[in-house]
């Protein structure tokens, strides 16, 4: 079948680096195809040559359109000729209705006025498209992750969008909200519409791609038929390399209690109800405490308000390493020895405009004061001990974050936190959004924190990650604790059942 798409050796550099290499991709009419590298291996490069933002002429090599050659000037121009991109961040605006935003920029008109009427009717007709039952007149910042996802699709459908490229749409879905996606898009392909769909979920690439292309260091490694190829064979090519065990955990004797919290009840506002309910646990030194739940069980919450960053606490107590957390707040949390790694780096984590050193020491200023200014030297020197030691991939300690891939710059927000030497480290998804070899690397960080006989909290949604990592799972449901597991005892059915408030025992 001739392709729809096509990119002929295509080699993208920039100011010392080159982020293409020779890379050859092809889709085909009603194909799903998934892209698949770690992060910086060139995925966003080459979709954002192809959608226009990387423009004819900045780049080597050709890209051909149902056997054309095509030179895409702009987003405009690629969306011009029926291609559209669905970022992980979504690009609506919260506060228009969903029919203005499904038209936002290009409204139907009468004379110089809106045709309100047809853009309501047209709306309704774009979301039977994908099967969204709601109404057009809705706002979007009431709907939920999901369903905006969704309106970001129809928004692109309703532009006759032939190609679409979805960069980690599932990043932040629930479950439901996943499966409801992939059929989704089952069904455009159904229609003829072409997918390219980029995403470290490889239970998703095999549940709804044709084809896989992997991706690594700028240059196209190969391409499969799903049906041909593995797991396995995806994460070797991904990485370079054979990986046995994607859990490496390594089980310490627990020590002494670091955190303690008994009956801690808290709610989001003074008069609000209560959104965490008696919840009791401890870790010790040396032990990771896996917490895991459905999406709205408190996770987040409850790490933020220990830290001092959420909430208001009705009753209960924190104890940290013997001492109280009463009232505390970040600086009282970081100087007490708590640290955390945020589930939303880029809005909590990081500076995203300004270089890797100022990210890395933002948390240890304090620290690295001598009197009233900072000592340069130390701050450099601690700096590139974690740049170094994390394996930041940056040419310098100079190089804006905001222009690292995702996995480096959790690796940054990572070091931010260690750096300031803590007992106790909270990581709140960390490996959302990052590839396998990323993730294999903050797992390896996992294990040096606990032999070093530091403590870890573990938040995560993903229950292979929880099981493989944790010593111990606490499960929460609805803000109070569903069940508490050992390692051993913990299988995803108990943990389900905990997480839905259908168990109620501590193993």
């Amino acid at each position: 079948m001739p392709a729809l798409l096509e990119a002929r050796a295509i080699t993208k550099r920039f100011p010392g680096v080159t982020a293409l290499r020779d890379v050859s991709f092809d889709l085909r009419p009603g194909e799903i195809h998934a892209l698949c590298g770690e992060n910086g291996a060139g995925k966003s490069t080459l979709i954002k040559l192809l959608s226009g933002l990387h423009p004819h002429g900045s780049y080597e090599g050709e890209l051909h359109l149902e056997g054309r050659l095509a030179e895409f000037s702009s987003i405009a121009d690629a969306q011009r000729h029926g291609i559209a991109v669905i970022y992980q961040e979504l690009a609506l605006v919260p506060e228009l209705t969903i029919g203005e935003n499904l038209f936002l920029g290009c409204e139907p008109r009468r004379g110089l006025m809106i045709d309100w009427e047809k853009l309501y009717t047209d709306s309704r007709a774009v979301l039977a498209r994908v099967g969204l039952g709601l109404s057009a007149e809705t706002l979007v910042g009431r709907l939920g992750v999901g369903q905006q996802q969704l309106i970001e699709i129809a928004k692109a459908l309703s532009k006759e969008t032939r190609i679409l490229i979805l960069d980690e749409p599932t990043a932040a879905l629930a479950e439901r909200e996943v499966e409801t996606l992939l059929e989704l898009l089952r069904g455009l392909r159904a229609h003829g519409i072409a997918c390219i769909y980029i995403s470290h979920k490889l239970d998703e690439v095999f549940a709804v791609a044709d084809r896989i292309t992997v991706l690594r260091d700028g240059a196209t490694i190969s391409t499969h038929p799903t049906a041909g190829t593995s797991k396995d064979n995806v994460i070797r090519d991904m990485v370079g390399r054979e990986i046995k065990d994607l859990f490496p955990r390594v089980s310490h004797r627990p020590g002494q209690v670091l955190l303690q919290v008994d009956r801690l009840t808290v709610a989001p506002a003074g008069g609000a109800q209560d959104q965490l309910h008696d919840v009791t646990f401890q870790v010790r030194a040396g032990e990771v405490l896996g917490i895991g739940g459905l999406m709205g069980a408190g996770r987040t919450e409850l790490l933020m308000h220990i830290f001092g960053a959420w909430g208001v606490r009705r009753r209960g107590t924190v104890t940290l390493g013997g001492q109280p957390l009463d009232h505390p707040d970040p600086v009282r949390a970081l100087a007490a020895g708590l640290a955390l790694v945020s589930e939303d780096r880029k809005r909590y984590g990081l500076v995203l405009e300004r270089d890797i050193g100022f990210n890395l020491s933002l948390s240890s200023i304090t620290r690295l004061r001598r009197g009233l200014l900072v000592d340069e030297e130390t701050e450099v020197r601690s700096n590139q001990q974690f740049f170094a030691s994390l394996r930041v991939k940056a040419p310098s300690l100079e190089t804006t974050v905001g222009t690292l891939s995702g996995g480096n710059q959790q690796k940054v927000v990572i070091g931010k936190a260690l750096m300031t030497n803590p007992r106790v480290v909270f990581l709140d998804e960390p490996t959302r959004g990052i590839d396998v070899g990323a993730k294999l690397e903050v797992y390896e960080l996992v294990n040096r924190l606990t032999a070093e006989g530091k403590a870890v909290v573990l938040v995560s949604s993903e229950l292979p990650e929880l099981m493989g990592m944790s010593d111990r799972i606490l499960m929460l449901h609805e803000g109070a604790v569903g069940g508490e597991f050992a390692r051993d005892q913990a299988t995803p059915e108990k943990l389900l059942a905990a997480a839905m408030g259908r168990l109620h025992a501590a193993a």
